[in-house]
């Protein structure tokens, strides 16, 4: 099962993927431009051996990328791309490709039973008449179906950034890029604002005052709705490292336990199947819900998110009180090698009495880049001078042990 997003690279990458998994005798099917999301369930409702996508996600145009489902509809696991990447290197692979375009015949019908399956059963029973929502798509792959889904649902809907051209997915538009769409959401006295990336696999949102409401904001709000109605199971919500602590308290003051995981929607499921909760996502609008998919899906997002309005008769303004957001600040420091913090001593009594200091209403994250030769110093609380100053005390004292100038 293949599927693209909008860059004009889309169609040549999936062409010779194609053509390589049937010369080896795959049987392959395309449904052309459909989200990342919308593949993971193909995958699982054909049933197919293996989903792929060729996107990448909200990145600019001139990048594009592969990610592979199984057939749960999951992603593939770590050691697994690793293997497939190591045999690609070792050119374990000789096939004679053919050529021509991916043939797309049975696109339009795959695409709508991933249509249905959103209104028919993730909807079940909502009605949106009467909701008016401004929906930007990003001109990715969520540009002809989203606002096909929401209309279909009886929202009066305006669609913009819904014209792909190959080159201007996620330019100066989505989820990356809220300004313009709560601007729109104001102007057009909106309900709602629903913002995707170039895959749809996230989603966040504008309330009809214009107020960016991001993941946290958004779990905070399904986590509450779930509890009244008995369906938070395990009493948890899963979130990352980067979470706002304001998230943590805010749930943790009404019973609510928040466990965290690296940064990495990967992570994140991978907790939620282990602990066996019921919702978990990311500050960057990427939720899953594994009793309903275990990929995170934008549209799906959005759904729940309407049906709490709905069911509660209030707007997203009124939902999202309670959760209030700790000041948070991030520092980098320029290091010239990445020792251990636990084997740096006065790194750790600073660290330490950091959190001492800031209790169970602040937090001190302490890690390095993955990419490039840094430190980066996370501390967040409720008073902002305080956070400030701790973490530029701590950002010295790393400067002084393993720093380089410049930082």
């Amino acid at each position: 099962m293949i599927g693209r997003d909008t860059r004009e690279s889309g169609p040549t990458i999936e062409s010779a993927l194609s053509a390589g998994a049937r010369s080896v005798g795959a049987i392959v099917q395309t449904a052309g431009v459909i989200t990342t999301p919308g593949v993971a369930y193909l995958a699982r409702a054909l049933p197919a051996d293996a989903g792929v996508v060729i996107s990448a996600s909200h990145n600019p145009y001139h990048d594009n990328g592969i990610k592979i489902f199984d057939p749960s509809g999951r992603k593939l696991d770590d050691a697994t791309e690793r293997k497939i990447e190591a045999d690609i290197a070792a050119k374990r692979f000789k096939v004679t490709l053919g050529q021509g375009i991916a043939d797309e015949s049975g696109a339009c019908g795959l695409r709508d039973r991933y249509l249905s399956f959103l209104q028919e059963e993730v909807a079940r029973g909502l009605s949106l008449a009467g909701l008016k929502a401004v929906v930007d798509c990003a001109n990715g792959a969520a540009s002809a179906l989203a606002p096909r889904l929401f209309e279909a649902l009886g929202a009066g809907v305006i669609a913009i950034n819904n014209q792909p051209d190959g080159r201007n997915i996620n330019l100066d538009s989505g989820s990356l890029h809220i300004d313009g769409l709560q601007q729109r959401v104001k102007s057009e006295h909106a309900d709602l604002g629903v913002a995707f990336d170039g895959d749809a696999d996230r989603a966040l949102f504008v309330d009809a005052k214009g107020n960016y409401v991001d993941g946290d904001a958004t779990l905070w709000v399904l986590a509450k709705f779930r509890q009244s109605r008995r369906q938070l199971d395990e009493n948890l919500v899963v979130a990352t490292v980067m979470t706002n602590l304001g998230l943590e308290v805010a749930l943790r003051e009404r019973g609510i336990r928040l466990r965290r995981t690296d940064v990495g929607d990967k992570y994140v499921l991978e907790e939620l199947l282990r602990s066996k909760a019921a919702i978990g996502g990311e500050q960057s609008g990427h939720v899953i819900f594994p009793g309903v998919s275990l990929a995170g899906d934008g549209m799906i997002t959005a759904l729940n998110l309407v049906r709490v309005m709905r069911a509660e008769g209030q707007s997203l303004a009124e939902l999202t009180q309670g959760f209030v957001r700790f000041p948070q600040i991030l520092v980098n420091i320029r290091v010239r090698e990445k020792i251990p913090f636990e084997d740096l001593p006065k790194v750790q009594t600073k660290a330490r009495e950091i959190e001492a200091a800031m209790g169970d209403r602040g937090r001190l994250l302490l890690r390095y880049s993955g990419t490039e030769p840094l430190a980066r110093v996370m501390v967040e609380g409720e008073d902002g001078t305080l956070v400030k100053s701790v973490a530029e005390d701590l950002a010295r004292v790393i400067e002084a042990e393993i720093g380089v100038e410049g930082r």
